[in-house]
């Protein structure tokens, strides 16, 4: 594998960072070594292979990480792949708190990188759960059949923001939190909108 260059244009994530800074930079050499392309998506530096993501870096309070959009796809010999949510189907992150721990891992970590562009080249897909494999909760289910019009925006919402309701109104363990939950948000589906919208 060839090594590849910076971008300038991601050179600001870099830049910015206060937090993870040498992590951060430690992760771009070894990524950059394994011949990925350098580019800003979402805000964050992207590693791609003919146009196809790889790989992201990304950060937050507790550790910084590298995120395949695939990784479901990997062998994970080493288990260190993390889903980074019951809702996460595909993408797997590897989490990070010091130099020294990506230091260790920079030979894992390239065979990582090496499987995920093999499994771009081959084309694979990950196989998505479809929203009518996810449960519907009863207390939502009895305001879709008592609210016509609420059934409609349900359904006329996209299957990401489906799944996202469904998954939310299903988590509290009692039928009051989630009765409340689902009235909460009614008004939400009723205009178009996601949970986090």
């Amino acid at each position: 594998m060839a090594k590849s260059s910076t971008n300038p244009k991601v050179d600001w994530f870099f830049n910015k960072a206060t937090q993870w800074k040498g992590e951060y930079e430690k992760l771009r050499m070894i990524i950059l070594d394994c011949g990925l392309k350098e580019e800003l998506k979402w805000g964050v530096p992207t590693y791609t292979v003919d146009g196809k993501n790889i790989l992201l870096i990304h950060g937050f309070k507790e550790y910084c990480a590298i995120l395949f959009p695939k990784g479901v796809l990997l062998n994970d010999p080493h288990k260190i792949l993390i889903q980074q949510t019951e809702l996460v189907q595909a993408a797997r992150q590897v989490r990070f708190t010091s130099v020294d721990q990506i230091v260790k891992m920079e030979r894992t970590l390239k065979d990582y990188v090496k499987e995920a562009i093999e499994v771009e080249k081959k084309g694979l897909k990950v196989p998505m759960k479809t929203t009518a494999e996810y449960p519907i909760p009863d207390e939502f289910q009895r305001k879709l059949d008592d609210i016509p019009a609420l059934q409609t925006a349900f359904d006329s919402l996209t299957p990401g923001r489906q799944r996202g309701y469904l998954f939310y109104f299903s988590q509290p363990k009692t039928s009051k939190t989630r009765e409340e939950r689902v009235e909460k948000y009614m008004t939400h589906i009723l205009n178009g909108k996601g949970i986090d919208d």
